[in-house]
Order: structure tokens, then C-alpha cells, then sequence
């Protein structure tokens, strides 16, 4: 976001040097020049307010091209087309769950940044960042951060984050002349890495991402996964990486974040399979019982791999499907559900199975 915010302020002092500023009426004015500034705030609030549905609504097209100049697209064709397939999957997995989604379906497109980030704003318009594809390490993690998005942009949180940063924008200077819409979403998008999002927002958007995750075609244990990922590469804090959904220092901690997502993967498995980390490799308990510390492979830490296979474990429980545990080829298998593959470091297939075939 270091980046989006030099263009932002390169943007907006350029749309500052467009208007004629006035600067704010001083205790010296007189009481006519103070009453005049007040009606003068109040009638930029209002454009504001107007902009702010406009922009929502029948205009989001024009703020979606506004975004798009702002922060630059990139036309892989590669990664356009795993973006496609993951947001056609996440509008099912919302419209499953909160079918208003089918109402104002989701604008996207990927930006050039380098940095691991994706945001939502006004008018369910959505940016993901070429850094996104380069930092995580399947389509499932990526789906969870694009989830939590989805998950702010239907209960409105980027809309009410945004209004108050504009409101603060507008009360340190009143622009003088004709402040028409175009103007007024000219501020909006060069103050979107700048709203403000609660940390029980991210808290509600975080658990709406699981439940949409968990109608979809997803592994569930995705969304500790991704956490995981996180910490491994940039620690356990919450202000310790940059980006919309992890910034401010009063959010939650990655760790937290992780542990929240292990205990709803448990709830989610009427209570039978659970994640204990540690610092190198996760245990995953069955029934109580200790099942398997899984390795790391080429991709993953043995953490982020545990939560993939406590994902699969936990989804043959919640769907019925867990039955005898057997081999096929390199994979282990839960009734029907596929569970894990087999890398150096790992128990034998032979073992994981009569293991499993013990504890389920």
C-alpha cells in the first residue's frame, strides 16, 4: 500500500490545486463570516452524502474506471483467469448465505502492486493486488482474503469507513466554487487505503469469510491456512504488515485471527477434529486422539499443511461423507473425502490409515 499511497497524495494534491481552497473561518471572523462557512461545510457534507450513494449505486461503473486509473490494471491472462473463477465461486458461496449479493454483483479487476493486498469499496468494486498471486500459495487462500472483502462490502463496512474519512477531509478545509460528483469521487478514490475499518468489523468480516468458505468448493481449513501463511512470513502482530484488512494496530493479531478460524474449523466438525500448533508443525487431534504432525512440503510449513488436512477431516464429518479410512495411489482417504498426500517426514500411508481407521 506504500506504493497506492504515494500515488493517492500525488493524486490528491492534484485535485486540491483544481479547486480554489477557503480556508476554514477563525475565531476573528465575525459571526456572519462563521454562520456563512457553517452553511458552506454543511452543504459539502450533503454533496458528500450524495456522492457517497451516488458512487454506490447507479454510479459505481464510473467510480470501478476510477479505481482502474488510480491504481494501475494488470491484464495477465493467467491470473485474470483464476480471478474469475474464484469470484463466480465466491458469488454462489454469498448468494447461498445473503442472496442481496445477486442485487449489486461484484466489480474486479487485479492492480499492478507488488504487495500482498486486496480491498473492497464503494459499490462492491474490488482490487487485488499482483502481489496477492505471489505471496500465497493456492486459490483457496486467496479466496479467503477475497471473502473477508465480500464480507465487508455486504454489511457496508468500506461505505460507513469511507464516509467518515471524508467527512474528515471536508472539515479541515470547506472547497470553495462547484464541488460537483466527479470531484467529490476524485477524494473518495484517493482515500480508499485510508478508511478505517473497526476491529469488530474485521472481526464480522472475518466470520462471514468462513461461512461463505464453507459453502463453496473450498477447503475450510483455508482460512486458518492463510494466517498461518502470514505469521510465517511477516510474524504474529497485526501492525506488522501492510494492507487494508491487516493494518491498524488495534485489529486483531494474525494469531488471533488463525486461532479464531482453528476453533470454528473444530465447531464446524461437530467438534471431532482439532488443531494444536506449535512452532514448526501443527497436531491434528481426531476424536481426542492424536492423529498426525504433518511435515512441511515444497510449498507449505507443517502448520499452514496441517490446516489444509484438518480442513479435508473436518468436512467429511460436517458433510457426512467420513467413513473407513483406506489408501488410493498416494492418497489418503476418509470415506469419501480425499485427506492428504504423503511427503518425506510424514507417517507411512499404511500407518496414517490404520491410525485413522482407530480413532474416527
Amino acid at each position: 500500500m506504500k506504493s497506492f499511497r504515494n500515488k493517492a497524495a500525488a493524486a490528491a494534491a492534484a485535485a486540491v490545486m483544481a479547486f480554489t481552497l477557503a480556508p476554514a473561518p477563525t475565531a476573528n471572523a465575525g459571526w456572519g463570516n462563521i454562520l456563512g462557512g457553517a452553511i458552506q461545510a454543511a452543504g459539502q457534507y450533503q454533496k458528500a452524502d450524495e456522492a457517497m450513494k451516488h458512487y454506490d449505486n447507479d454510479g459505481r461503473e464510473e467510480f470501478f474506471g476510477k479505481m482502474k486509473a488510480q491504481y494501475g490494471v494488470n491484464n495477465d491472462p493467467y491470473l485474470n483467469a483464476r480471478l474469475d473463477d474464484i469470484m463466480e465461486n465466491l458469488t454462489d458461496s454469498v448468494g447461498a448465505v445473503d442472496p442481496t449479493i445477486y442485487e449489486k454483483p461484484y466489480n474486479y479487476f487485479i492492480n499492478t502492486d507488488n504487495s500482498f493486498n486486496a480491498f473492497c469499496s464503494l459499490g462492491h468494486n474490488m482490487s487485488v493486488n499482483t502481489g496477492m498471486f505471489n505471496l500465497v500459495a493456492n486459490d483457496d487462500e486467496i479466496a479467503v482474503v477475497l471473502a473477508h472483502e465480500m464480507g465487508h462490502g455486504q454489511k457496508e463496512h468500506v461505505r460507513k469507513g469511507l464516509k467518515g474519512r471524508l467527512n474528515a477531509v471536508l472539515a479541515g478545509t470547506v472547497i470553495a466554487g462547484a464541488t460537483g460528483i466527479d470531484a467529490i469521487g476524485n477524494i473518495l478514490v484517493n482515500n480508499i487505503d485510508a478508511v478505517h475499518v473497526t476491529k469488530p468489523n474485521e472481526w464480522e468480516a472475518d466470520n462471514l469469510a468462513f461461512e461463505y468458505i464453507t459453502h463453496s468448493q473450498y477447503n475450510p481449513g483455508a482460512c486458518a491456512a492463510i494466517w498461518q501463511r502470514v505469521m510465517d512470513k511477516y510474524g504474529s502482530g497485526s501492525s506488522d504488515f501492510v494492507g487494508d484488512i491487516f493494518n491498524p494496530s488495534d485489529h486483531p493479531s494474525h494469531k488471533e485471527r488463525r486461532d479464531n478460524y482453528a476453533k470454528k474449523l473444530k465447531e464446524y466438525s461437530g467438534g471431532k477434529v482439532e488443531l494444536i500448533f506449535s512452532d514448526k508443525a501443527a497436531l491434528i487431534k481426531v476424536n481426542g486422539k492424536d492423529f498426525v504432525t504433518p511435515a512441511a512440503d515444497d510449498v507449505m510449513g507443517g502448520n499452514e499443511r496441517a490446516c489444509f488436512i484438518a480442513g479435508n477431516l473436518a468436512a467429511a464429518y460436517h458433510n457426512g461423507s467420513a467413513g473407513e479410512a483406506y489408501s488410493d495411489g498416494e492418497t489418503l482417504y476418509f470415506g469419501e473425502q480425499p485427506v492428504m498426500g504423503v511427503y518425506p517426514g510424514d507417517p507411512s500411508l499404511d500407518e496414517l490409515v490404520s491410525s485413522l481407521n482407530k480413532i474416527r
